[in-house]
């Protein structure tokens, strides 16, 4: 054999696999999506529109009463049960708490939620009379803190930009804005942009890994700034995708 004929390659190699489709997103209709923090504005908003497209939806507090109140005051089926509850009979978890006990709750939920797709969205931010500024968390960002304290949970990040009022609001049909979401397994990802994909107008972008998630976090504090300047209730739009 001469050595061109060694270098020849076969010619019966399998085809390679065509690249999946970005678009191509799980069904995610039948997962229980658990809100902690849901009696504040961002929860209450994100548990009213999810479970407004059909999604079960639990509402979790410190108070196991606030909850069912929050809940009976929303409808649409939503329960309402402290947060340890919310996070063992949900599929899903989205973090909504305040930043300042966010590193507190997690750690106390870290049994309740093994296994568990946490979903963080919580904004670290600071105050003072020039306006709203980012905050920079020891570990980069919240999600990060929270992808440190929970280590047997699959940590991601999405739903920082929206506007509660907007959420809240019954006469409003759809939300106009795109949602990114942060994380490390792409499949997990995939669950994330599909349930915000659920919320007519809505769509989840892949936005990169958890180590971005500061500075999606910190938009937050510069579309505050444009909110007060314009009268709005700003959102985003990622284009041409």
């Amino acid at each position: 054999m001469t050595s061109t004929d060694s270098a020849q390659q076969p010619t019966d190699a399998p085809a390679k696999a065509p690249a999946k489709d970005p678009w191509d997103l799980p069904d995610v209709s039948g997962l229980v999506v658990g809100v902690l923090g849901g009696t504040g504005p961002q929860g209450k908003g994100l548990a009213y529109r999810l479970a407004r497209a059909g999604q079960k939806v639990i509402i979790g507090s410190r108070a196991a009463e606030r909850a069912r109140a929050a809940a009976e005051e929303l409808g649409h089926g939503i329960e309402g049960h402290d947060n340890a509850e919310t996070a063992r009979r949900s599929d899903i978890v989205i973090v909504a708490v305040p930043w300042e006990g966010h590193g507190k709750t997690l750690e106390a939920l870290r049994e309740d939620l093994v296994g568990k797709l946490v979903v963080d969205c919580v904004n670290p931010l600071g105050f003072d009379k020039k306006g709203a500024y980012a905050l920079r968390p020891e570990e980069g960002s919240a999600a990060e803190q929270a992808a440190a304290l929970l280590p047997d949970s699959r940590v991601t990040a999405a739903f920082h930009h929206l506007s509660a009022v907007l959420l809240e609001d019954p006469e409003i049909e759809e939300i106009d804005t795109d949602v990114m979401v942060l994380g490390e397994v792409r499949a997990d990802v995939e669950i994330v942009q599909a349930l915000a994909g659920r919320i007519p107008g809505m769509r989840g972008i892949f936005a990169g890994r958890l180590r971005n998630a500061h500075q999606v976090e910190a938009l937050v504090a510069n579309l505050i700034s444009v909110n007060r300047r314009y009268k709005a209730h700003a959102g985003l739009r990622v284009t041409d995708v």
